[in-house]
């Protein structure tokens, strides 16, 4: 079906054919790529699933076990699954024979084998480690290159070829490091030192991704699912359209607000969009939007579900071991930075909306907010429960078990209440069977990617190449500035120095290696990566590590909706038949806000509220700041204040937004200047209506 011209804002979309959420995440997001499995390996599978889960749920609850036992039963069960649920190169339904028992090839029988026997065998041999690392015996490299080949195959099968050829380069560095020009060059690791390293050591595959993965992470992702099977995610809908909806351009509001209250639980920027953006997305063509916008509009709005707390797309789990934070602290700096970019989101829908005249929706197209709040506020308590916990410093994965656990008991009292008593409890326990099975599911690609990522940060760490990519990076970027400021000594006063001018330099060029490193690779995996080779980036010219913690992140998960990778609008596109290029682009537009943000709070931390340099004066004007900068570029880019904008004040107002955020008190005043004397132009002028 041919997508309509995205010029005919009007377009009649009443035709287009309904798609499902679930096609949309399978074609669009590989970790939903599941194969069709026969009737016998199913039960099977979806067993082995539930009791992982179960496991899970235990140990949150209970304590979990030895370190290194534990994460090897993860990955072991979580490996053999992921040739079970991920053919090699289609999904299509195997036919049982001599070289497919059960209906599954031979090979992924093998494979699965091996990858548990592999995953189990450093738990298996633990005593005998101390004596072991850094002098393997050939056993250990044999069992080592086995589950690198595994790891690698498994992840192309459940991910693609992103993840897994960068792995494949870190690895070829590390052995051919003597063949490489300049500061890159290394002595060089054969291959049982590279093994040793990788497998036997806790600096690789077993390290810190793969524990935070299998200790917090698969708990957070079990309880998205239950909270949604419960009915949390179409409570967020429904409030979102009951409070925003009315207002001009109602349905994209609504899809900005409900995509961030979905995204707090959500791990997957993809699922936020199909889910919300399967409703939202046709309402905004209906009342007037391209086609394109009202997909960036979905796209941009669920990508910042990633960096919403309090799930933060399960990052802010890997933050508390990587910085040593409690998680109230992570969470608390995380506030702020997220309410910005849907601060910009929203500014941009509405001044569209204005510059479109479009309308809100009527009365009877909305639902009552009383009404939602009454049918729905059961399913809110296992978020209200897990948060109390948060707060009150709990264990994640403890504040997990019973945020889970409240979810079972909504969800038998629903089920009990819609059915009656024996048939509800029979309804409750296959939802609780469905949903470990799918949490289960969903886990399976996060795992084997962060095993995969640990060879990553193994090479990292045997090569110092995150520290010879830092010393690169500021050196080109102390140069820029030096040139730069010679230029603008021409002026009265000084702007920048030489100083701050490498910081903006640098932070540019490191935006750049997250956005390119994010494209195609899930927000876990993109943020291992970039702290390992980004962040000591910033490390070097004085950032706290918080910040460039942040920074990095914000950035990489930017690569969700910048082309030519832009896969949350690439499904977004497919909901309302739109121009795919152009809706990224337009996403990348919107999201502004979040590529503005972190450049505030690495110059001003006061933003991020936990830092030594918050006080109230030091916040009120980093946010204030923050959010005129956000007007400023809003209205420059949506050629739209008051009124219709002329090109020279497009430009001045972006050079404002830039002078808005920057550290300094005299550029802060240049910038509201500016934005100040092109309002009051417009409030002079008689305002102009769509189309003169």
């Amino acid at each position: 079906m041919q997508a309509p011209d995205d010029n005919d804002k009007k377009a009649d979309v009443s035709g287009l054919k309904q798609v499902q959420p679930q096609e949309l995440e399978a074609r669009f997001d590989p970790e939903q790529r599941f194969r069709k499995l026969g009737r016998a390996l199913t039960i099977f599978t979806s067993s082995v699933l539930f009791l992982l889960a179960c496991y899970h749920f235990y140990t949150a609850g209970f304590g979990i076990p030895r370190t290194t036992f534990h994460r090897g039963l993860h990955m072991a069960v979580t490996l053999a699954l992921v040739f079970f649920c991920f053919s090699a190169f289609s999904r299509r339904e195997t036919r049982p024979g001599w070289w497919a028992p059960m209906g599954l090839p031979l090979l992924d029988w093998v494979l699965a084998i091996a990858a548990a026997v592999t995953s189990l065998y450093v738990p298996w041999i633990y005593d005998q480690l101390a004596f072991r690392v850094g002098n393997p015996l050939p056993i250990d490299i044999v069992m080592g290159t086995i589950l690198i080949l595994v790891l690698l195959e498994a992840v192309r099968r459940s991910m693609g070829w992103p993840l897994p050829v960068i792995a494949i380069l870190f690895m070829c560095y590390a052995y051919f490091g003597r063949s490489f020009p300049g500061i890159f060059v290394h002595p060089g690791a054969d291959w049982p030192d590279l093994v040793n390293h990788l497998y036997l050591t806790s600096q690789g595959i077993y390290g810190t991704a793969l524990g935070v993965i299998s200790t917090y992470v698969f708990h957070f992702v079990l309880f998205g699912v239950m909270a949604t099977r419960v009915g949390l995610g179409q409570l967020f809908i429904d409030v979102a359209s009951a409070v925003t909806g009315r207002f001009a351009g109602g349905p994209a509001k609504v899809s900005v607000v409900s995509s961030a209250l979905l995204g707090s639980i959500s791990g997957s920027s993809i699922a936020n969009t199909v889910t919300t953006g399967a409703l939202t997305i046709p309402a905004m063509a209906r009342i007037g939007y391209p086609r394109h916008f009202a997909a960036a509009v979905e796209a941009a709005s669920s990508t910042g579900g990633q960096i919403t707390p309090p799930v933060m797309g399960a990052v802010a789990f890997l933050m508390i071991e990587y910085l040593g934070m409690p998680l109230t602290t992570i969470l608390l700096a995380a506030i702020v930075p997220a309410f910005m970019h849907f601060f910009g989101v929203l500014l941009q829908v509405h001044l569209e909306a204005r510059r479109l005249g479009l309308r809100g929706l009527t009365k009877e197209e909305l639902p009552n907010a009383w009404q939602v709040i009454r049918k729905g506020w059961l399913s809110i308590i296992p978020l209200i429960l897990l948060m109390v916990m948060l707060m009150r410093g709990r264990t994640p994965f403890l504040a997990a078990f019973w945020g889970i656990a409240a979810c079972m008991g909504v969800l038998v009292i629903q089920s009990v209440q819609a059915h009656g008593v024996m048939a509800g409890l029979k309804v409750a326990a296959i939802g609780v069977w469905e949903g470990f099975i799918q949490g289960a599911r969903q886990s399976l690609p996060i795992t084997a990617a962060a095993a995969l990522v640990g060879i990553i940060i193994g090479v990292v760490t045997l090569t110092g190449v995150g520290f010879k990519i830092a010393y690169m990076v500021t050196g080109l970027a102390s140069g820029w500035a030096s040139a730069v400021h010679d230029l603008l000594t021409v002026l009265p006063f000084e702007v920048m120095g030489i100083p701050t001018l490498t910081l903006l330099f640098t932070l540019m060029l490191t935006a750049v290696v997250c956005i390119l490193m994010g494209c195609g690779i899930p927000t876990t995996a993109n943020y291992i990566i970039m702290v390992a080779v980004a962040a000591p980036i910033l490390g070097l010219l004085g950032v706290q590590p918080l910040v460039a913690h942040f920074f990095v992140f914000y950035y990489g998960v930017l690569a969700d909706v910048t082309p030519p990778v832009a896969l949350a609008a690439y499904a977004a596109s497919s909901i309302i038949g739109a121009n795919a290029f152009k809706a990224g682009n337009t996403a990348f537009r919107l999201s502004m806000g979040k590529a503005l943000v972190p450049f505030v709070f690495v110059f001003s931390p006061a933003l991020l509220i936990v830092t030594p340099e918050f006080t109230v004066q030091a916040f009120l004007l980093a946010a204030g700041g923050a959010m005129l900068g956000i007007l400023s570029l809003s209205a420059a880019i949506t050629n739209w204040l008051r009124g219709p904008l002329y090109a020279m004040e497009r430009v001045v107002l972006a050079i404002a937004a830039f002078l808005l955020i920057a550290p300094h008190m005299t550029s802060t005043l240049m910038g509201i200047g500016i934005l100040g004397a092109v309002t009051l132009r417009q409030v002079a002028m008689p305002r102009k209506s769509k189309g003169t």
